[in-house]
C-alpha cells in the first residue's frame, strides 16, 4: 500500500474558505490537465456524495467512483473508492488555522492491485498524486506545498 501525506499553506484564507474550495471537486480539472473529468452526484440523505473521476496516469486513464463524506464543522472530508481501477483508494483532507492562513493536510492510501509492479508503479503513482494535488491547491487556494508544518507556519 502506498501512502501520501501532503502539507500546504494557504496564506490569507480561513479554514472555512479553503475547505469550501477543496470540497468543490468539479473544479479540479480547471487546475490540472491530469483531471480529465470529475462528476459529483447530488448529495445523499446523510450529506455525503458520490463522485466519478477520470484521471490521466502514465499515458492512460484511471477511473474510479468514490464516496465523499464532508465534515464542515471540522473543515475536513474523507473519501473512499467504491469501485474502479485501484484495488484500494482512500484518504482525507483537513484544514486548520496557521498564522494568518490555513494549513491543508491531504492524506491518501492506495494500492494499484498489481503486486508484481508495485515496486515500480507505486512510487510513480505517489509522485503523480502529489503533483496533481499540489497543482489543485495552488489553483484553488494559492496554497504552496511545504514539507512539514514548520514552526513559522504554526505562529
Amino acid at each position: 500500500m502506498q501512502h501520501v501525506v501532503l502539507h500546504a499553506l494557504a496564506e490569507g484564507l480561513t479554514p472555512a474558505d479553503v475547505y469550501r474550495r477543496i470540497s468543490d471537486y468539479g473544479r479540479y480539472p480547471e487546475y490540472s490537465d491530469a483531471f480529465r473529468e470529475v462528476r459529483v452526484e447530488p448529495p445523499l440523505p446523510d450529506g455525503s456524495t458520490v463522485s466519478d473521476w477520470t484521471v490521466e496516469f502514465r499515458g492512460g486513464l484511471m477511473r474510479w467512483r468514490e464516496r465523499d463524506t464532508y465534515s464542515p464543522e471540522t473543515y475536513s472530508l474523507a473519501f473512499e473508492q467504491i469501485s474502479g481501477d485501484f484495488q484500494t483508494f482512500e484518504g482525507s483532507w483537513r484544514c486548520e488555522p496557521r498564522g494568518g492562513g490555513t494549513l491543508v493536510v491531504y492524506t491518501a492510501a492506495f494500492d494499484l492491485g498489481i503486486p508484481s509492479l508495485a515496486e515500480v508503479l507505486g512510487p510513480v503513482a505517489e509522485s503523480t498524486v502529489r503533483t496533481n494535488i499540489a497543482r489543485v491547491l495552488r489553483g484553488l487556494a494559492d496554497a504552496e506545498v511545504i514539507d512539514e508544518p514548520s514552526a513559522a507556519a504554526r505562529d
